[in-house]
């Protein structure tokens, strides 16, 4: 079974770095709470679901913020007090990027995580 989340991630980073100012993507559930998470973020302007056959994807407005983006694997999972841990293993500085976190009340940043002092399993990771 291939990672769908993975393999959104990658077109979004290629997209991103030829300059494109949209991308398709196929739709899961998952994939539509990180492009929430990413939209409230900032990182990328919008996405609207599109029927495409007998398939459902999403098309990715971009604002070319990214730098880089990239899922964690294996989903690690992640207590309270070892949020420091991955923030500097996998962000470059202070406040400059985001790790997504599946908490048990659903996808959020690391920073809501911390704010609603819950663990949970990081997803992705984009600066």
């Amino acid at each position: 079974m291939p990672d769908v989340l993975a393999e959104a991630v990658n077109t979004i980073k290629v997209n991103e770095n030829l300059g494109r100012d949209s991308c398709t993507v196929p739709s899961t559930k998952l994939v539509r709470a990180v492009m929430e998470v990413m939209k409230k973020n900032g990182y990328i302007s919008g996405y609207e679901e599109v029927k495409s056959g007998k398939f459902t994807v999403l098309r990715i407005a971009l604002s070319h913020k990214i730098n880089d983006i990239g899922v964690v694997k294996p989903r690690y999972a992640v207590r309270l007090e070892e949020y420091q841990k991955f923030e500097t293993r996998l962000i470059p500085s202070k406040d400059f990027g985001i790790l997504i976190v599946s908490a048990p009340s659903g996808i959020m940043t690391n920073k809501e995580a911390k704010a609603a002092k819950t663990g949970g399993r990081l997803i992705a990771y984009m600066f």
